[in-house]
């Protein structure tokens, strides 16, 4: 091949790639206007939870850490609801730190709370964490189906 073919070659491919690098990381990346929050209380939960980095520890729809519960329903979970969060909220608990939130943040928290439990169901997974940080998953019931 003579150097000219392989000079245009490499300048299409190294085109070609640059040209699609641009299409991947720009194509679907605007942000969903379509999304229609409860009220303006919920839209700012949603904030706190995102800037007090909550998904570190806690899931919503199965996906987060697992260090706290799956938050997606526990709104409507037997046993707690609104009263139940703003306790844990306002004080913390011996794995929960206490951020310190002010009444309207706790609101605002709950108010995204009770949106997401809205949403959809999230089945509570049982698992175990191993000593090297691996899980066990053993199945969304006590039976582990």
């Amino acid at each position: 091949m003579r150097l000219n073919t392989k000079r245009f070659i490499s300048a299409i491919l190294v085109s070609s790639f640059f040209i699609y690098s641009i299409v991947i990381y720009t194509t679907g990346t605007a942000i969903d206007k379509g999304v229609k929050w409860r009220n303006e209380s919920s839209k700012k939960g949603k904030l706190i939870f995102q800037r007090k980095n909550c998904i570190a520890c806690h899931q919503i729809y199965g996906l987060g850490g697992f260090m706290g519960p799956d938050l997606t329903n526990v709104v409507s979970a037997e046993g707690k609801g609104p009263a139940y969060i703003r306790i844990f909220l306002q004080n913390g608990s011996e794995r929960m730190p206490n951020f310190h939130l002010s009444a309207t943040e706790v609101d605002d928290l709950i108010a995204f709370l009770v949106y997401t439990d809205k949403t959809g169901v999230s089945p509570v997974k049982r698992f175990t964490i191993n000593y090297d940080g691996t899980v066990n998953w053993k199945g969304n019931d006590e039976k582990g189906n």
